[in-house]
């Protein structure tokens, strides 16, 4: 892997890091304490100012209006973004729509991709991902309640979904259900494509994570479709592949999330040596203990950064040069590093902070509340380890060690 960073992404994240310092940072009072629906006029001024400066849509297709960037140039406009809670959604490469872009752009129709990806990639609606089930693991994608079955020319949608991002004001949803209960468990899901407006479509409630219910993109939907019939023709892909479908939009988001996270990461490091270099503990100057705990916490933040950034670039690479199937242990890895780090991160960065950390003065509490689902969401941290171990030890059945 070449380390070099490219002169153009250079420049690009150069513009990025400046307007998220400029235009977005500053936005941040505002938005910690407002509703995000209160929020859009002014992110939608900031969204036309990213249209102007050519920098929209970065990682989605330049034949629908994006900047066509590929996934390791995209990493380093993610760890940009990632700075600020509004860098991803202000540049239009937001999670979920840029999952579901990937997913209409691989595998859609041309007319599906006519009604759905160019007016995602263009920022007129926007859509939600509904696969998580209440009462099934989220770490299984194999395991679903959700059925779509056939009836004349449609389908018709009977389940439970939860944690749905971004549920309230899309305009549409991906939808994994099982259309094949007697395959194989790897092939019963498809994905189907179900617009919110259709009767059957419930959004039950926006699930508060962490005592906070979010509304419109920053919300987190309970969703019920109840004999919710869509037309065949919204079907993604060959039926029976919601599975392997997924699996090709893992490896590249999981690069998207890890990279903003180094981004979150980044900032909570920023603030926490900026507290730290000014903050008096003690008048009499006797708070060398002190001064040395927190210096060691900088010092192993600073290394775990480093270390997290360059194992993710490094799956990124993998992914582009070699294929998802060659990084898959690469893709385990970062998910459960990375969030931990970042973890990690936030947390010396609160506590350095004292009782402020705990406010929404900075915008580390936020960080805190928000991003410990990191751990969870994508597969819970043990199964990612219980995963990449057995794959890793079936390696050595049959070898002999010296």
């Amino acid at each position: 892997m070449d380390f070099a960073v490219p002169d153009k992404i250079q420049a690009i994240t150069g513009m990025m890091d400046e307007f998220v310092e400029k235009e977005l940072i500053p936005l941040e009072p505002e938005f910690l304490h407002k509703t995000f629906r209160e929020m859009l006029p002014v992110l939608a001024k900031k969204r036309d100012m990213v249209r102007k400066m050519e920098l929209w849509a970065p990682n989605h297709p330049r034949e629908y209006g994006g900047m066509g960037l590929n996934l390791v140039e995209h990493a380093f406009v993610s760890e940009s973004l990632g700075r600020t809670p509004i860098g991803h959604y202000v540049f239009n490469c937001h999670a979920p729509d840029a999952g579901n872009i990937e997913i209409l752009h691989l595998h859609g129709t041309p007319e599906q991709k006519e009604q759905y990806l160019r007016p995602l990639v263009e920022g007129k609606i926007r859509s939600c991902f509904s696969m998580t089930e209440v009462e099934m693991p989220g770490s299984n994608p194999v395991m679903m309640d959700t059925t779509a079955v056939k009836d004349g020319d449609d389908y018709v949608i009977n389940g439970q979904k939860w944690y749905s991002t971004a549920a309230d004001g899309a305009a549409f949803s991906i939808v994994m259900a099982n259309t094949n209960p007697e395959a194989p468990p790897y092939l019963q899901a498809s994905m189907i494509i179900v617009p919110t407006d259709t009767k059957g479509f419930n959004l039950v409630r926006n699930i508060p994570v962490m005592g906070h219910s979010g509304d419109d993109y920053a919300s987190h939907g309970e969703v019920l479709f109840q004999s919710c019939r869509v037309p065949q023709k919204n079907l993604l892909g060959p039926e029976g592949h919601g599975f392997v479908i997924a699996q090709e939009r893992l490896g590249p988001g999981r690069i998207h999330h890890c990279m903003r996270w180094i981004g979150i990461c980044n900032r909570a490091f920023d603030l926490m040596c900026s507290r730290a270099s000014k903050r008096i503990i003690q008048p009499d100057g006797k708070t060398l203990a002190t001064k040395q705990i927190i210096q060691a916490w900088i010092a192993e933040a600073a290394a775990n950064i480093q270390a997290a950034r360059l194992m993710t670039l490094n799956a990124a690479w993998k992914i582009e040069t070699l294929g998802a199937k060659a990084a898959r242990y690469d893709i385990s890895f970062i998910k459960f590093f990375v969030a931990n780090v970042m973890q990690d991160v936030i947390d010396k960065a609160l506590q350095v902070h004292g009782g402020m950390g705990m406010t929404d003065d900075t915008i580390i509490a936020y960080f805190y509340r928000h991003e410990r689902a990191a751990r969870i969401y994508d597969g819970a941290d043990e199964v990612h380890k219980m995963s990449v171990a057995r794959r890793i030890l079936r390696d050595y059945e049959g070898r002999t060690v010296r």
